[in-house]
């Protein structure tokens, strides 16, 4: 007796529907799946690669805004900044040890602004003396201002001023020294006087005791007598004004001395007022950049820009978590595009506080915040004629932090 027929239930339990291949592809599809299982690691791993090696602005942003650094957490980083595009040539022989940081050509002292003189005022530029590659030393004039006219006309009439005066003190002088000999010669004849009188009351006197002299004779010999010896006394008195002192000490040249000095005074004012329209040097070295022309107001940046040359320097900016391994001495090597050569030094100092990064990348993403200490590096005679013409030049240095340090660079 046959079954009867049943349904098609749910499930297949094996039945055998009559497809001999079913088993066969089965057992491909596991081993695919196994395979893709396999790659998920090998996958990652190389995406986590170029994620730290690239770096796309996605995995920047991750960075800036959870505060974390590629390689922070190991002792060798494995990644540079992200501000940083490390030259070909340079990355070629880039050490764990090595420090990389943006870096800034600049003169020994950084560039000198030279700006319009303390009290100019609205002054204009009326004439520039010097152009961009000439070499000057401290205190040359570099330009003029237009209040040089109206400045060197307050001089000429200090100077006028002066002369009048000291004109007066030598007049001065002639005439106390010529009141000292009048009052002396009153005083010789005032006693010459006295004298004769004393002489012509004793004559008086010795005729009227003979009897000779009348008693109005002799009154008029003694009062005669009398002024001459006040004469004496009032001459004497004169002279002991022109005397008593010095002829510089006394209060009339005292007078014209003090004017004459008001005048010199007044005099170094204006010429002091004259510097207001002269604009010079402030350091050796020389002209970079002249920012304005005759006839335009001083402008806030500065009339021109100079710096020594002669010294250049690097100022680079390292991350504070890796100027710990960063020591004066050791050798750097900076590299730019426009220098077409790398240039070499040492560093000579190091800063000692922490603050924002000043030189950025193009890169839009570029974390403008990273705190930095910024390590000055002197670089070696012929790499500063190199960068001589270079000022202010953005480039790459790396610090080789497991060099020795060189003593007494």
């Amino acid at each position: 007796m046959t079954a009867p027929d049943t349904p098609d239930l749910p499930l297949d339990l094996g039945r055998d529907t009559g497809d001999a291949a079913a088993p066969a592809r089965r057992r491909r599809w596991f081993r695919k799946r196994y395979l893709l299982v396999l790659l998920i690691p090998v996958f990652m791993f190389s995406g986590a690669v170029i994620g730290l090696y690239y770096q796309p602005p996605g995995l920047q942003n991750f960075y800036a805004l959870t505060g974390l650094q590629p390689g922070g957490g190991a002792d060798n980083p494995i990644a540079l900044p992200p501000e940083i595009d490390l030259p070909e040539e340079m990355a070629e022989t880039l050490l764990p040890s090595d420090v990389v940081g943006l870096a800034r050509l600049m003169p020994r002292g950084d560039v000198a602004i030279v700006a319009a003189p303390y009290g100019a005022g609205d002054a204009r530029v009326a004439e520039i003396l010097v152009s961009v590659g000439d070499r000057v030393s401290r205190g040359d004039m570099l330009a003029r201002l237009d209040n040089m006219q109206a400045l060197e006309s307050a001089v000429l009439t200090a100077e006028a001023t002066l002369a009048v005066r000291q004109a007066t003190l030598a007049q001065t002088r002639s005439a106390v020294a010529a009141s000292r000999a009048e009052a002396q010669a009153t005083l010789d004849q005032a006693r010459a006087t006295a004298r004769e009188a004393q002489a012509n009351l004793a004559r008086t006197e010795g005729l009227a005791e003979r009897g000779v002299a009348t008693e109005a004779t002799l009154d008029a010999a003694r009062t005669a007598a009398e002024e001459a010896g006040l004469a004496v006394v009032r001459a004497e008195a004169t002279l002991a004004r022109f005397t008593g002192t010095a002829l510089d000490d006394q209060p009339d040249v005292v007078v014209a001395a003090r004017n004459v000095d008001a005048a010199q005074a007044e005099l170094a004012r204006a010429r002091a007022d004259m510097a207001q329209a002269e604009v010079r040097a402030p350091v050796d070295g020389t002209i970079l950049e002249v920012n304005a022309t005759p006839g335009q107001r001083p402008p806030a940046e500065g009339i021109m820009e100079m710096g020594d040359t002669s010294a250049m320097m690097a100022e680079v900016e390292v991350w504070q978590d890796r100027v710990a391994a960063v020591a004066p001495g050791q050798p750097v090597e900076l590299a730019a595009p426009a220098l077409g050569q790398g240039v070499r030094g040492t560093v000579e100092s190091i800063g000692l506080t922490v603050g924002r990064q000043g030189l950025i990348s193009d890169d839009a993403a570029a974390n403008s915040d990273a705190r930095v200490i910024r390590v000055l590096v002197a670089l070696d005679p012929a790499s500063s004629r190199l960068a001589a013409r270079y000022v202010g030049l953005e480039a790459v240095a790396r610090i080789d932090t497991g060099a020795p340090a060189r003593v007494g660079q």
